[in-house]
């Protein structure tokens, strides 16, 4: 358990170290809309307001102020706090249910945009103006923090209300890759025809988004963009805090396009551990000869695969944090598995957003003759995609 501590130590270390390299660009600092305020101030004043934040809309420059606490200060009219997966404060498990309450810091009300209640109801913004969304992503389809901004436009766009979206640097938006989604495939971990890593940020996919007119009935909502300042695409980021409570590095963040598979089949992907989707096993040698045993973590993962199981598999930590997205991973554990269908569960088709790539390793299609599906359905997303870039 000693090891264990040290371990996170560790990773946050890394975090504040690579934070102070990559939150300067040719010696500006790169400021998150957030940050902004005097272009968004003007947009609020006198405005009923609802903010859609957890952890990461924090304010980096400002010692990682809170932003509610922020618009408080600045006298706007801020009535109530939506939050997505994992809770106000970041600490609930993945799918871990998230209930209404109240901020104990500003004693607003807090209600959950996760379970039942995904899409905010015409009750509960019926006395606001706007709705800022203020959430830090990664990059990629299956993060649900997304999700939640296509319902929260939904829901604007049919009760006449503005959004404001404070956008954020993507730490994986340099490139995209990964299958396409596919028609009929469409979850709270996909809801866009878009691949897996999709290279915008959450500004320029609501600028997407209202576009392409995806939302229920072609609806399009009267929207902003709060711009990031000295941030281009190509640029490296470190997240200042974690954007859930099983990305806790820069590492994980890099691997998790790659890793995130894994909750797709019979494998542990690490949770259980404090650097999960950095090491992938299974109870059984022939997966390979790291080990690790996945245990019950408060704030991270109560219940894991293979709890107080010891796995073997295959430890990531050294890979590089110039990483991107991989099939190897899945291909690797696949092929020492031996299991065939039973290698999967019924969520990997929903975390792919299409039954091809199953049907593909099934085959024993090789990661080249794979990615050769995939190339009609990226050029012309990357045609889509070039209409609403902000941070060429």
């Amino acid at each position: 358990m000693k090891q264990a501590k040290y371990s996170l130590l560790i990773c946050f270390l890394a975090f504040f170290l690579m934070a102070l390299f990559t939150h300067t660009t040719h010696g500006q600092q790169v400021l998150v809309g957030a940050e902004q305020s005097q272009l968004y101030l003007p947009l609020i004043q006198g405005k009923k307001v609802g903010l859609v934040g957890n952890q990461t809309s924090i304010l980096p420059q400002s010692s990682n102020k809170h932003v509610v606490d922020l618009l408080l200060e600045k006298g706007v009219q801020v009535k109530k706090v939506f939050v997505p997966e994992h809770g106000f404060r970041g600490t609930a498990d993945a799918g871990e249910k998230v209930d209404n309450s109240v901020d104990q810091k500003t004693g607003l009300p807090i209600i959950s945009l996760y379970g039942n209640n995904k899409k905010p109801a015409a009750e509960q913004i019926k006395d606001l103006d706007v709705l800022i969304f203020d959430l830090q992503d990664v990059g990629t389809r299956f993060f649900t923090y997304i999700s939640t901004m296509h319902y929260v436009m939904e829901a604007c766009a049919e009760q006449g209300k503005k959004v404001i979206i404070f956008d954020r640097p993507n730490p994986n938006g340099g490139y995209i890759d990964g299958p396409m989604l596919k028609s009929g495939y469409e979850s709270f971990v996909g809801m866009h025809n878009i691949p897996i890593v999709h290279g915008l940020t959450v500004g320029e996919l609501a600028k997407m988004i209202n576009g392409e007119k995806w939302l229920k009935g072609g609806l399009t909502v009267d929207l902003e963009v709060i711009p990031v300042a000295n941030w281009t695409h190509s640029q490296a980021y470190s997240l200042p805090v974690k954007p859930s409570p099983n990305l806790p590095s820069d590492l994980a963040i890099k691997l998790y396009p790659s890793t995130c598979f894994f909750e797709g089949t019979v494998m542990s992907l690490g949770r259980g551990t404090y650097e999960p989707f950095q090491m992938y096993g299974y109870p059984d040698p022939k997966f390979g000869t790291f080990t690790f045993t996945p245990v019950s973590i408060n704030g991270m993962s109560k219940t894991p695969p293979h709890q107080d199981k010891l796995c073997y598999g295959v430890d990531l930590r050294g890979e590089s944090l110039n990483h991107h997205f991989t099939l190897k991973y899945i291909l690797d554990a696949y092929q020492k598995s031996g299991m065939k269908e039973k290698f999967f569960n019924n969520f990997f088709n929903t975390l792919a957003g299409t039954d091809e790539l199953k049907k593909q390793i099934l085959e024993g299609n090789t990661e080249t003759q794979i990615r050769e599906s995939w190339k009609a359905g990226h050029e012309e997303y990357k045609k889509i995609r070039g209409k609403y870039l902000i941070y060429n």
